[in-house]
């Protein structure tokens, strides 16, 4: 059903795997698609009560595909995936299951976003998590600015988006971002125990209260992403994102002029 990611069964337990292993699942605009495909159609999946998210091979997600960003031959259509990153963070944070990010290598720039939208979220303790757009003139999308602060506030949501910085994950942790570190290798562990706990819990009280309290927020997601697209098209446009791209492909520090 999809070349990308994979959907799995088992049990009350779903499984959503990135699967593009050979570059570090970041996300090109395919993926971003059948992400959000996928989670629409968890929407009605009532048998399933844990979904856990997860990355194939050595990272959970370096984020957006800079590759495609950069491809003069087939040029990336920003509003059309905006669209499908802002159907991929809606039907995210409104899944009727409990949701489980299990983070290991990099999470980056959307990646992370996506993270930061689970009820859950558990880091290997090397994890390396970064909301990173301004290092390329980007500002956070997929809802990063509305998990950000859901999870930290303003004040401190603005300092981690305006610094850009690659946090290890007690550092992540220390600020309020995850809800768990464990050692190398044991981050499925981990997220094994915490469904196991969610299933033998009376799990509709739980999905009950994730309904009001995500349903009471609804309406700020939906401004936020609306508002994430228009600045994102927007900033595409400008010569602090193409020198940030430059840069980045050609492994400097990027000149950035305000521009």
């Amino acid at each position: 059903m999809f070349e990308t990611i994979r959907l799995e069964k088992q049990g009350r337990v779903g499984h959503v795997v990135l699967n593009r292993p050979n570059s570090m699942n970041a996300m090109n605009g395919q993926m971003m698609k059948e992400l959000a495909d996928c989670f629409e159609s968890l929407q009605n999946e009532h048998t399933l009560q844990v979904v856990k998210i997860y990355g194939e091979g050595r990272a959970f997600s370096a984020g957006g595909d800079i590759k495609e960003m950069m491809d003069p031959d087939n040029p990336m259509d920003i509003e059309l995936v905006m669209k499908d990153v802002s159907r991929l963070a809606k039907a995210l944070y409104t899944l009727p299951q409990v949701t489980i990010a299990i983070v290991h290598g990099a999470s980056a720039g959307l990646g992370f976003s996506m993270a930061l939208a689970c009820d859950h979220v558990i880091a290997e303790e090397n994890s390396k998590l970064a909301m990173n757009f301004i290092g390329i003139g980007l500002v956070p999308d997929g809802g990063g600015h509305f998990f950000m602060k859901e999870r930290v506030g303003v004040p401190k949501a603005k300092e981690i988006i305006w610094a850009g910085q690659t946090l290890k994950a007690h550092d992540a942790l220390a600020k309020g971002l995850i809800e768990e570190v464990t050692a190398e290798g044991r981050a499925m562990e981990h997220a094994d125990n915490y469904a196991n706990e969610v299933l033998s819990s009376p799990v509709l009280s739980r999905l009950a209260s994730k309904n009001i309290l995500h349903t009471l927020k609804l309406k700020e997601l939906e401004q936020v992403l609306e508002m994430e697209a228009s600045a994102q098209s927007a900033m595409r446009k400008t010569k602090d994102h193409m020198e940030g791209i430059q840069a980045f492909v050609q492994k400097r520090k990027p000149e950035f002029k305000g521009q």
